[in-house]
């Protein structure tokens, strides 16, 4: 018998600690689900990413991969498509793991126009100067110049795509 109860005759109303943290917890809980055929992100541990999925370095994204949901299995579990380099890992994930993928495959970018050179890095050249202008200081003259790279027309096609 709890000492309230052998004190006061009567079962204690407040509500156990275990209640109380699943009200905290379910503050926070937001239910999840997929439709076979939506795009998912996996999110995996420091340890098993490297092991498992190749995944190493301090600044790595906790997901990884974007993968596409064959079946629900249960209410909590899903199954997936995975590559034939991932044969050894077990094809069916807990919901938590899991994050919707928000990337719009049609907002792609042409690369034709892009020139890239050996170290691959875009070569920039200039196309235009729009506008100068001397800016005087205490003791110096700063010449700002305006220019139009062949770089800023991929810079402004991008951002054309971009979701708003």
């Amino acid at each position: 018998m709890a000492p309230y109860e052998a004190l006061y005759g009567r079962k204690c109303r407040t509500p156990a600690a275990r209640d109380r943290q699943k009200s905290y917890a379910d503050i926070r809980r937001k239910p999840l689900e997929f439709k076979e055929g939506d795009k998912v992100l996996l999110k995996v541990s420091p340890w098993k990413g490297v092991v498992r999925f190749g995944k190493k370095g301090k600044l790595k994204s906790t997901f990884c991969w974007t993968f596409k949901i064959v079946e629900r299995i249960g209410s909590v579990a899903y199954r997936h498509e995975l590559p034939e380099k991932m044969q050894g890992i077990h094809d069916v994930f807990h919901v938590s793991n899991l994050r919707k993928c928000l990337a719009d495959e049609t907002l792609t970018m042409p690369l034709k126009d892009v020139q890239v050179n050996e170290k691959l890095k875009f070569i920039e050249e200039l196309i235009q100067i729009e506008d100068s202008q001397t800016k005087f200081l205490k003791r110096k003259r700063l010449k700002l110049v305006k220019v139009i790279w062949n770089l800023q027309e991929v810079r402004n096609l991008l951002g054309n795509l971009s979701p708003k």
